[in-house]
């Protein structure tokens, strides 16, 4: 098998994409206007003698792709491919193609993922020339990096992330004063490597974000500027945009500076065992971490506050279940869970929030070209369906659902907690809401109750975030002239059309690879019997989702007691002779009936 892995990879590069392989040999693909590319699909290759079939992941494409033998491509049965069509379909047509792309073998450790990045046309590498930009890079900070920089390197700064995590995008600092708080949070300046209109920029501006799939990433930066220079790592000098903010003793913010700096991160953190010693205080971390332990005291007392703050203001806190994919050496998932968001999580989380308010609301104030991010109010029908579905729970919404506001939601998220039917009335609650995205213009967000908003703090893994410390550098550097800001208004409408777009991509292939773990995993547990709760009701049956997440289908025709009449308006099934009920929120006991691990279907039957 590692000979036939070696071949294939000099055969074809796995995982590069299509539109790059004219430029990685050295050529370019000339469009002459008249030429259109034919449609390419992601699918799974099955050998038969001398043909062979290619069945797509895409629910879109065709059902199956025949391919001759002269097109295998020196593909075998099991692998991961990429297919494209030799003639475009119409209703006669048979779908034919050539295997233009092996993805990953057919037994190869995470091919699934790399089939599945693949799809949505993204790699994990580079093109060369931008990694090449990148190794020029150097390593080490000069005078030059440090000049007209505030050196914080002796002040008590630390980054807390998850176990996991190899890029980190923001470090804290915390002092106390007489009347209140002064929060430092210390962003990596990417900025100061990635230029304007580099290679390196360009190539961030077409991925967007990075995106994090269990065990690996799709970054948006190459590693040795994600992971390497532009990392806070600790016992490492490194450059960052640093913000302070004062903040009362009642938690109200009093004013703030942004300004370029120098750190030199002295601990790296994990939540894990900060949420220990804020929680359950553990003496052997409280020793172990020696001062640290009082600045995070002191930040756990801040969070309270700022958490106080923004519940009085209406702020929704959507209490959602994520599930944590555990997987083995092989990327095969062993595990399923909750992912824990405890206390040191959410501490950072406001922290985050906090400071992008505040960047935003001084920019927004000052008139510059600028990148915000946008919520906006949500939809008056919706809410209208909103309203009878919670109905349906005897739960009461107090508002018009026209004019909205964020407080009467969040009072009625609050007033469900501890419910069994809590997860599926956040979840629909979220889907209620209108899609947050990036917007030039300064509307809003309604889900943070704030009139300001923006993204500051995640620059090495955002491209928004990374433009914005660009004006506010330039702004910090003597002020953007008059005849800069038309060309920036430009450049940030541009930026924020296609961050909202590669956002959506980046959920998508998210939910994608989550979707076929959790399918993976269960194929594994065929007759199980698990405790559900009704997640979703439909013509066809209702959705049952287990307390680790993953959720199935009963289909209706596995109902057998009864004909069941489907009622959209209050969102259950109702037995035409019984009258039993199947309703949102209901809890059922299911068993795992079947599983379709390549199209991420799971279906559930009742257990006896």
């Amino acid at each position: 098998m590692a000979n036939r892995n070696t071949k294939r990879k000099k055969r074809l590069r796995a995982g590069a994409p299509a539109r790059r392989r004219g430029e990685q040999r050295g050529r370019k693909r000339r469009n002459t206007g008249r030429e259109r590319r034919m449609p390419e699909f992601v699918g799974v290759f099955v050998r038969e003698r001398n043909l062979g079939v290619v069945t797509p992941y895409d629910r879109n494409a065709p059902k199956e792709i025949s391919v001759a033998k002269g097109d295998f491509g020196g593909a075998a049965s099991g692998d991961k491919v990429l297919v494209r069509l030799k003639k475009r379909l119409d209703a006669v047509t048979e779908a034919e193609g050539c295997i233009v792309e092996i993805i990953a073998a057919a037994d190869e450790p995470g091919g699934d993922i790399l089939a599945a990045i693949r799809r949505f046309g993204l790699s994990q590498n580079f093109p060369r020339n931008v990694e090449a930009e990148a190794a020029r890079i150097g390593a080490n900070l000069s005078a030059q990096d440090l000049a007209g920089r505030r050196d914080l390197r002796g002040e008590r700064i630390f980054t807390i992330d998850g176990a996991d995590a190899k890029d980190f995008d923001d470090a804290v600092s915390i002092r106390r004063r007489a009347d209140g708080y002064i929060l430092g949070v210390h962003i990596a300046d990417v900025s100061h490597y990635v230029k304007e209109d580099s290679r390196l920029d360009k190539e961030a501006l077409l991925r967007g974000t990075s995106i994090y799939l269990l065990d690996r990433v799709t970054p948006m930066l190459p590693l040795s500027l994600s992971n390497g220079i532009c990392s806070l790592n600790e016992d490492e000098d490194r450059l960052t945009l640093s913000v302070d903010i004062a903040v009362s003793a009642a938690g109200e913010v009093t004013g703030h500076t942004v300004y370029e700096s120098v750190i030199r991160s002295k601990a790296r953190l994990v939540y894990t065992d900060v949420s220990d010693m804020l929680e359950n205080d553990v003496p052997a971390l409280a020793e172990r971490l020696g001062e640290i332990r009082d600045d995070l005291r002191m930040m756990a007392e801040l969070a309270e506050l700022l958490k106080m703050r923004r519940e009085a203001r209406g702020s929704i806190d959507f209490d959602i279940d994520e599930a944590k994919i555990s997987l083995d050496e092989n990327d095969v998932p062993i595990l399923i869970s909750v992912a824990e968001r405890r206390v040191a999580n959410r501490m950072i989380e406001e922290f985050m929030l906090l400071t992008n308010e505040c960047v935003a609301e001084e920019y927004c104030r000052g008139e510059f070209p600028f990148i915000y991010r946008v919520h906006e109010r949500p939809d008056a029908e919706r809410m209208d369906e909103y309203k009878t579905f919670i109905g349906g729970f005897g739960l009461t919404f107090k508002g018009d659902p026209a004019n909205v506001r964020p407080a009467a939601l969040n009072g009625l998220l609050n007033d469900i907690k501890g419910k069994p039917y809590e997860n599926v009335v956040n979840t629909v609650t979220l889907r209620a809401m209108q899609k947050a995205f990036y917007s030039t213009e300064c509307k809003g967000h309604f889900g943070l109750a704030l009139l300001y908003y923006c993204h500051f703090t995640s620059p090495i893994r955002r491209y928004p975030d990374l433009i914005v410390h660009r004006i506010i550098k330039e702004n910090l550097h003597g002020g953007i002239t008059s005849a800069r800001i038309g060309a920036l208004r430009e450049s940030v409408e541009t930026a924020a059309l296609i961050a909202s777009k590669t956002e959506r991509r980046a959920i998508e292939l998210e939910r994608d690879v989550e979707k076929r773990k959790k399918a993976e995993y269960m194929s594994r547990r065929i007759g199980e019997v698990y405790d559900a709760v009704i997640s979703g009701v439909s013509s066809f049956g209702f959705f049952a989702g287990l307390a680790n997440t993953v959720e199935g289908l009963v289909h209706m025709n596995t109902l057998n007691d009864d004909y069941y009449i489907y009622d959209p308006a209050r969102y259950r099934l109702v037995g035409e002779r019984t009258k039993k009920m199947f309703s949102l929120g209901d809890a059922v006991r299911i068993s795992v009936a079947k599983v379709n691990a390549d199209r991420c279907e799971i279906d559930f039957v009742l257990a006896e």
